[in-house]
């Protein structure tokens, strides 16, 4: 199975909130996975934003930001095409989700994902309309 995470859900991997447990379970099972450009700056930024608010210590920090590179490295990135681009656009003239959640519903599609994972509602509903199997973490 070929599972498409966003930012987010693949974020659950390196920080224990809700949701971790089936995201780790998901890309345990999933024979490729597929991150879009998008998600190590995404990551990267929530990391450092709860690194600032002490959520996080530096080595807490530094140890999230080791295993995010890792785990990149086995997965397949998506890059943001004119086709991802104009199909985001579609997303957006069809359901009310924020242009990164379009862009990574997009990356998906054009990866040719079997489930595409989120814990965003409104993302999922978008994924679900726009042909994706999916499933919230």
């Amino acid at each position: 199975m070929k599972a498409y995470l966003d930012s987010s859900s693949f974020a659950k991997r390196l920080i224990d909130e809700a949701g971790s447990d089936k995201a780790e379970a998901t890309c345990t099972a999933a024979t490729a996975l597929g991150l879009s450009v998008l998600c190590v700056p995404e990551i990267i930024s929530a990391l450092n934003r709860r690194r600032r608010e002490r959520m996080l210590t530096p080595d807490e920090y530094a140890s999230a930001k080791r295993r995010l590179l890792e785990d990149v490295r086995d997965a397949d990135m998506i890059n943001l095409t004119a086709s991802v681009i104009g199909s985001s656009i579609n997303i957006l003239e069809a359901s009310p989700v924020r242009a990164l959640d379009a862009l990574h519903i997009a990356c998906a599609l054009e990866w040719g994902a079997d489930l595409f994972v989120s814990s965003d509602k409104r993302q999922l509903a978008a994924a679900k309309r726009a042909g994706l199997e999916t499933k919230k973490v």
